[in-house]
């Protein structure tokens, strides 16, 4: 079995912004190792969160091969696409998106109530995840009855709820004070040390960066290696 999660190969996205083309990816390579910890780090605008977008489905590349987890990703239909995605990405976001009227089980459980799961393994791969995160004691809570940092562990556990091998991660750690932040990092270590996950984060703080195995910069288009 290949080693790579991720493989990409002369990856390339551009956009139309009125009469001119943007492109913030330009033939990239990029390959990720399973069960590696990436930082990614640039300036504004460098196309980090588009590069995150092209990882997990969301966005496709103008140009160039992309392949994650074995999968071409060019190769699937929209429908197709959106079945995988949802089996092998988990999208966490600097801003939780949590349902605020919703207790944290019942955001978690939101990804599985189309699957074919029963209503018990749904609920032991929830209560599973939750107290993978260290909150199986705030189950019942909404979002407003927790701090900020139990709120990003929510998220995270709702991105892991359907298992899949690959998580990635828009400034998980930009919205919270340090040591929240630091929680979440410690989190995410364990997550691809002890869980095997392959995790790609966008963030802007070289200390979060220090949680990886690896740091890359983006800079015009281009992936180069952290000094």
């Amino acid at each position: 079995m290949n080693d790579n999660m991720i493989q990409c190969t002369g990856v390339s996205k551009s956009y139309r912004r009125g009469s001119t083309t943007v492109t913030p990816l330009e033939k990239l390579d990029l390959s990720v190792r399973r069960g590696e910890f990436l930082a990614l780090m640039g300036p504004s605008g460098s196309g980090k969160t588009t590069l995150l977008n092209l990882l997990s489905g969301i966005d496709s590349p103008t140009e160039g091969s992309l392949v994650i987890a074995g999968n071409e990703l060019a190769r699937f239909s929209r429908r197709e696409l959106t079945k995988w995605r949802s089996q092998h990405v988990g999208y966490i976001f600097q801003l939780y998106h949590l349902v605020p009227v919703l207790s944290a089980f019942e955001n978690v459980e939101l990804p599985l109530l189309l699957s074919p799961m029963s209503k018990k393994e749904r609920h032991e791969r929830v209560k599973s995840v939750l107290d993978l995160v260290g909150l199986g004691d705030r189950i019942h809570h909404t979002p407003s009855e927790l701090s900020g940092g139990q709120e990003q562990r929510v998220a995270i556990a709702r991105a892991l709820v359907a298992a899949p091998p690959l998580l990635v991660a828009d400034e998980p750690t930009g919205d919270l004070d340090r040591e929240s932040a630091r929680k979440i990092l410690d989190l995410l270590r364990q997550l691809s040390r002890e869980h095997g996950k392959t995790i790609v984060m966008v963030t802007h703080d070289p200390r979060a960066a220090e949680a990886a195995d690896r740091t890359l910069h983006l800079e015009k288009g281009q992936l180069l290696e952290a000094a």
